[in-house]
């Protein structure tokens, strides 16, 4: 074992003092929510109570507990030598010059041509924003609502015109972009970013990625219904064929239960920055629509376009993820870890602007730091370093992607109806 000598600092549990030498079996049994050490650049911290403040959520860190984190940092962090200020104080070693740099047998030299690749992409400024872009982006946004109110105020309330601004709502809004999200769609970007950090971080891994966490609803990937499938336990109060229905259509109040949720979420934070930049969303709406509709007519007319604003959500999200590997921790490097749980939609101009870029879900999982307008960018180096490694880097067109999310919820159904019938 390492130079395990020093003193233990109080309220660090298992905390020593830095300058002690570490093997990766130490390391390794120190990954339990309240004993959390990781390796970054070969350097071990102990993390165990700054978790508890990290700013992306304890739980991220919770994952990468007794693991080299380094690549997950890397991606994570924008302005690392600002980050490294932080992890200073945490510093108890390094690993031991006979340890490997990786740890769980990784390929190093698949970790060293992705690091090489994203050293290309920041020289090549990949990295850096394009401010007019998201400007245009928002304004879009904000003309389509717009032109939808004005072709109320103009040609009246009937349920046969309101079609037409519904649908305008719907046009894409990428939830996941901090002013987009909180002004344009009434959602809270903090909460969003505890919550896809960790699917960023562990992308279709059970009991780490909330995305697939969906027992009691679907069972998912191979894994997974035979195992529920053996022990017994009926997911569904539906027929296992029919399971994908729920995905087609899910009850009316979800959207707002959803937002309800969240709101809840940021009062119990104290986090009012947040719950004001949300709450403008729905001020302007109801001072926008109340004259018009009514409080009750506004009321349905908004959970009906977060009805059909969920379907668009899970749909283009999901085509990326629920057709691809879902299983258990398997400590893969970050480029192949990526790369089996997300697919891309084929680039075209629709595509791109329906999906807001998430049809380059590989890149988009790769560096979840770049902006979006440069993911065709850097796509095809992605490209060329998975096929140097042998690793699958699937395309799909849209239309085959929603078939095979239906494909894979019949295939996880039937799995699991043979596992609870035969074994």
């Amino acid at each position: 074992m390492g130079g395990g000598g020093q003193l233990t600092e109080p309220g660090e549990p298992g905390s020593r003092r830095a300058g002690g030498v570490y093997t990766w079996e130490e390391v390794q049994s120190h990954s339990s929510r309240n004993d959390q050490w990781l390796v970054i650049d070969r350097k071990v911290y102990n993390v165990t109570k700054w978790a508890k403040r990290h700013p992306g959520g304890f739980r991220v860190i919770n994952h990468y507990a007794g693991e080299d984190a380094t690549e997950a940092f890397t991606a994570f962090h924008p302005d690392l030598k600002f980050v490294q200020k932080f992890l200073k104080p945490l510093l108890i070693g390094e690993l031991a010059a006979t340890e490997p740099s990786q740890d769980r047998n990784k390929n190093a030299a698949v970790i060293q041509d992705f690091h090489t690749l994203r050293a290309q992409a920041e020289s090549d400024g990949l990295f850096r924003a394009q401010p007019l872009f998201f400007c245009l982006h928002l304004g879009h946004i904000l003309l389509l609502e717009a032109l939808a109110w004005l072709i109320i105020w103009l040609w009246g309330t009937s349920w046969t015109l309101t079609r037409i601004p519904t649908f305008l709502f719907l046009f894409p809004l990428d939830a996941g972009r901090m002013l987009e999200s909180h002004f344009a769609q009434g959602a809270s970007a903090n909460w969003w970013n505890h919550r896809h950090f960790q699917h960023h971080a562990k992308p279709n891994i059970f009991s780490k990625d909330p995305d697939v966490n969906m027992l009691h609803i679907f069972v998912l990937g191979d894994t997974q219904p035979v195992e529920y499938g053996i022990k017994k336990i009926k997911y569904l109060p539906y027929h296992h064929q029919h399971q994908y229905f729920l995905l087609v259509g899910p009850p009316l109040l979800i959207p707002v239960y959803f937002h309800i949720q969240i709101i809840r979420t940021m009062i119990s934070r104290h986090d009012w920055v947040d719950l004001a930049w949300s709450m403008s969303y729905y001020l302007r709406y109801l001072c926008c629509y109340v004259p018009l509709y009514g409080l009750f007519g506004s009321v349905a007319l908004i959970s009906f376009v977060r009805f059909l604003e969920s379907h668009w959500f899970v749909w283009v999200t999901q085509m990326n993820h629920l057709p691809m590997d879902i299983d258990h921790e398997k400590h893969h490097d970050w480029l192949t870890m990526q790369l089996q749980a997300t697919c891309n939609i084929e680039k075209s101009v629709f595509n791109d602007w329906f999906s807001g870029h998430l049809n380059f879900q590989i890149e988009h999982h790769l560096f979840p730091t770049m902006p979006r307008h440069n993911y065709h960018l850097v796509a095809p180096l992605v490209h060329a370093l998975c096929e140097k490694h042998g690793i699958p880097y699937q395309v799909k067109t849209m239309w085959q992607g929603i078939v095979d999310v239906i494909r894979s919820l019949k295939n996880s159904g039937d799995l699991w109806l043979d596992a609870y019938l035969h074994k």
